[in-house]
């Protein structure tokens, strides 16, 4: 079968309405939006940066108007969304459970050896919580030899919690703080859920459309992204098989050099965006994978958070903002949660010209992002187009 040739354009749109950033309320308003969002998506990454409302967070208020922070937790309360570290740390609907066990085998299988004091020690983690019920790491005793050297290095009792959870003999949910508290996973399973272990095709198969159905077009390299956890999948085998059978499309934009691209065979072409103006996480799906930023948006991005103070050319956690299918800024943020306050250290907008109703549009955005933090106002430090700036700043004192 011949590919799909599309201009740059379309492909743009078709990335955008798989992202559920077409429009907005594109997943419809409510908890149920959350889980619609979440089935649609497969994966919504987490993350526990703090510096403006957490990630996961951020991609649901994005796309859900009326979006409230606690229904994530209502939704993983009933059974519905469960916490696991399947690409990256992350949310997934309960309905593909089965196939995180494929995750939870490799990790089992590819960890380091352990030494007898370090079994014993996951053996009694294990049988405290299954005498004692749902347990916190401050639970356990403090058995630290050494004084901590810095990030991830963790006490034996942490690493032993994190090792059954990723081995899938633990599961996790959260308190308010957001603070893991483990448990095991038949009390937060529903009975009726599907635990049958998925075939390697299964498995490799769910990947693809679940891949695909959320970046609307992808490279296999993308593809193989989601499950890169599991090592020797079949995900390059199957795909090949899905596009003999049609059920994929391979795919050629305009413009572009380099492998195939691939999409489902139903997916809708003739796409209409909205010209409303989004801010977006720096872990947000649509941002994940820069080169098709560069690709298909023409825009440069980088996490600024994991780059040195001193070779930040944005702000240590710029927010993308994106209107009318284009990226024309990027907003480097920060909650003042004290003083109610939205400090914006730097708000650079891209070349490019934006007319009233584009900066009337990014005003209305900015308004809910600063409610959407727990903020009353706000305040700009810089930016590299002072028209601009001030053309905001009055919207805000109207």
């Amino acid at each position: 079968m011949e590919p799909v040739i599309l201009t740059k354009l379309q492909a743009r749109k078709i990335i955008l309405n798989a992202a559920g950033l077409a429009r907005k309320a594109q997943f419809g308003t409510g908890i149920e939006a959350v889980y619609r969002l979440i089935h649609h998506f497969g994966f919504v990454q987490l993350d526990t940066n703090f510096v403006v409302e957490r990630a996961h967070h951020h991609v649901m208020a994005a796309r859900i108007p009326d979006y409230q922070t606690e229904w994530l937790a209502e939704l993983c309360d009933d059974g519905r969304v469960f916490e696991y570290f399947f690409s990256d740390a992350g949310y997934l609907p309960m309905s593909d459970f089965r196939y995180s066990l494929p995750v939870k085998e490799s990790f089992a299988a590819n960890a380091k050896p352990m030494i007898p004091a370090q079994m014993r020690l996951m053996k009694n983690v294990l049988e405290r919580i299954e005498r004692e019920g749902p347990l916190m790491v401050g639970d356990f005793e403090y058995d630290r030899e050494q004084a901590s050297s810095g990030w991830w290095d963790w006490r034996p009792a942490k690493v032993a919690l994190e090792r059954l959870y990723l081995d899938g003999k633990l599961m996790i949910s959260r308190n308010k703080a957001f603070h893991k508290i483990y448990d095991l996973p038949l009390n937060l399973i529903p009975p009726d859920t599907d635990q049958s272990a998925p075939t390697r095709e299964e498995f490799a198969r769910y990947v693809i459309r679940r891949t695909l159905g959320v970046l609307g077009i992808a490279y296999a390299k993308d593809l193989a992204w989601r499950g890169r956890r599991v090592k020797g999948n079949s995900i390059k085998d199957e795909l090949e098989k899905m596009v003999a059978s049609g059920e994929v499309r391979t795919v050629m934009v305009e413009g572009l050099r380099g492998p195939y691209l691939y999409m489902l065979a139903g997916q809708e072409t003739d796409i209409v965006l909205s010209d409303e103006v989004f801010i977006l996480s720096p872990f947000d799906i649509l941002n994940v994978f820069r080169h098709r930023l560069k690709e298909f948006f023409d825009f440069d991005y980088q996490i600024e958070c994991f780059v040195p103070a001193a070779k930040r050319k944005y702000g240590y956690f710029s927010l993308p903002v994106l209107a009318n299918g284009s990226f024309i800024a990027r907003m480097d943020a920060k909650a003042d949660r004290k003083r109610k306050l939205l400090i914006v250290h730097n708000l650079h907008f891209e070349p490019g010209g934006l007319d009233q109703p584009v900066i009337g549009k990014f005003i209305t955005s900015l308004k809910s992002f600063v409610l959407f933090n727990q903020c009353r106002d706000i305040e700009f430090r810089k930016s590299n187009n002072e028209a601009y700036l001030e053309m905001i700043s009055k919207g805000f004192s109207r």
